[in-house]
């Protein structure tokens, strides 16, 4: 599962912009005619997160974009029409990610109780494979961090978490499960998840919570918003 905006292959275009292949500078590609791509430069963090988020908030002040949705690291914009001054539009976007700083949300603390392992955490046994780590010490070290919440996609109500322990990162499977349930806990890479509804993933599910994480009757639908911080509370350890 990736921690990207809906994938579509990008259109040769002036916004296709030299910048990208430059160190240190974000990149911009179009995505079909009435959406366009901005990627930030560097590594995942909280801090840049939050200047896509500040970036998300400026954009959708301008007349031509019909919504700003930010993605992990990336920012996608739609337009109620093709836009006709690409290149404008681009240097537009590039120098207000320059001039963006921080924008802390005052997101909740949302506690979800997990049990790991048993049937809930079937790949349980695969993270101590790969880490060397009991369950006992996986569990702990999933369990400590207060996770902010970076954006929400891959389908409604998931949302990408920062913030976990280095130590229990898994590689995601070669092979995907053709479905998990809502609520699975899992481990991808270097990122933890939740899901929030049943779905193919190939990421490592260690265990499972029964909160539920999107109703179309609620405003907002999703549970989960950016910033929010998740806090994961030990409900049981099964074998």
């Amino acid at each position: 599962m990736s921690a990207q905006t809906p994938s579509t292959s990008p259109l040769t275009s002036p916004l296709n912009s030299p910048l990208s292949s430059l160190s240190g500078d974000p990149s911009t590609s179009l995505l079909g005619t009435t959406a366009l791509l901005f990627e930030a430069p560097g590594d995942m963090s909280l801090p840049s997160q939050q200047r896509i988020w500040a970036l998300a908030h400026e954009a959708e002040s301008w007349p031509e974009v019909r919504e700003a949705v930010p993605g992990m690291n990336n920012l996608m914009l739609t337009f109620t029409r093709a836009p006709r001054q690409l290149d404008a539009l681009r240097t537009r976007l590039c120098d207000a990610w320059r001039a963006a700083t921080a924008l802390p949300r005052e997101g909740r603390v949302v506690e979800l109780p997990v049990v790991y392992g048993g049937e809930g955490g079937p790949h349980m046994a695969d993270v101590v494979a790969h880490t060397g780590l009991s369950v006992e010490a996986i569990v702990e070290l999933h369990s400590a961090p207060l996770y902010p919440v970076y954006a929400l996609g891959s389908h409604p109500g998931y949302c990408y978490l920062g913030g976990m322990d280095p130590r229990i990162a898994t590689p995601r499977r070669k092979v995907p499960v053709l479905s998990i349930p809502g609520g699975a806990v899992s481990i991808g890479g270097a990122q933890t998840g939740v899901s929030a509804s049943a779905g193919p993933s190939g990421w490592n599910t260690i265990g499972s919570t029964s909160m539920v994480f999107f109703d179309p009757a609620q405003d907002p639908p999703a549970m989960l918003q950016p910033g929010d911080l998740i806090r994961f509370r030990v409900e049981g350890i099964v074998r």
